[in-house]
């Protein structure tokens, strides 16, 4: 029963590392790329897979590295000196080895889908490597962040359309507004700290109270892209009651933060956005189903 909970503890010290509850922000915008790609009938089974395995590897593998990378920050930030690698619950070399066969698995899983999607892989894979040095040296690090996950989301379009079009660059830079509309919002945690070291984000840049000026500008541009999507493509009635969702959901978000009040910044971050992602896929499925 110890060797049992023993291995319960240490599996779940690994989904810590890589923050495995965050895939809810990106698997939902991929899975309904590939969605939109194919708007008369399902797309493979063997395509989701391909596209679930890749996501998967490319996300792991990009967050042991951030948790690398960023370990001596991290020691230093009361917020996040209990991370698995600064508290010693993981070693750094464990965390590289889980990096190197992550984005194995995400090289052999892109390997299975369209030619256009192995040109651009090492876009991706350079995206995803760099973020975590970009705070280092410029502002827009939420940028970056959130071209990765709006690549995994353009990715998810191209796996079945195998062609690059406007309505997936649409869509993708949709989700790179959207992901650093809400970095911006969880980078505010360590405006302080982040200028007593140095390091570089909007919020320490520009302070709590334009800083969430910024996040709402940011937003607005993913439902302006959203809506510009809609009218350039093939669309049902569900994603236009989807698009009227995130605008709500985000609203929300917005309307828990006061530069004086910060209280509910968690539930605006992680619940919420959760909320747009689940629920934009849903709409989106709902107009395959009906």
């Amino acid at each position: 029963m110890e060797i049992l909970n023993n291995i319960k503890s240490k599996i779940l010290e690994y989904f810590e590392l890589i923050k495995f509850e965050h895939t809810i922000f990106a698997m939902p915008f991929a899975l309904s790329g590939m969605l939109l790609a194919s708007p008369t009938n399902f797309p493979a089974i063997s395509t989701f897979i391909w596209v679930i395995l890749a996501m998967a590897g490319g996300r792991t593998a990009a967050m042991a590295l951030n948790r690398i990378i960023d370990a001596d920050i991290d020691k230093k930030n009361p917020r996040t000196s209990n991370r698995a690698i600064p508290s010693g619950k993981i070693k750094k070399l464990s965390a590289f080895i889980l990096a190197m066969l992550s984005f194995a698995l995400m090289i052999f899983a892109v390997w299975q889908l369209p030619l256009i999607c192995k040109q651009l892989l090492p876009l991706a894979i350079l995206l995803l490597v760099i973020y975590s040095f970009t705070k280092r040296f410029t502002h827009l690090s939420h940028f970056i962040l959130g071209g990765a996950l709006g690549a995994a989301a353009g990715g998810g379009w191209l796996a079945v359309s195998g062609v690059f079009s406007l309505p997936v660059v649409l869509w993708g830079i949709s989700v790179v507004f959207w992901v650093a509309g809400f970095d911006v919002i969880y980078a505010i945690q360590d405006i302080d700290f982040d200028r007593e070291n140095k390091l570089f984000s909007i919020p320490a840049w520009l302070g709590i109270k334009k800083s969430l000026f910024a996040s709402k500008i940011f937003h607005l541009f993913t439902i302006v892209l959203l809506i510009t999507l809609g009218l350039v493509y093939t669309v049902g009635i569900f994603y236009w009651f989807g698009i009227a969702f995130v605008a709500c959901m985000l609203f929300w978000e917005h309307s828990l933060l006061k530069e004086n009040d910060l209280s509910k910044i968690n539930a605006a971050f992680f619940n919420i956005n959760g909320y747009v992602s689940i629920g934009i896929f849903i709409f989106i499925l709902l107009d395959k189903v009906f």
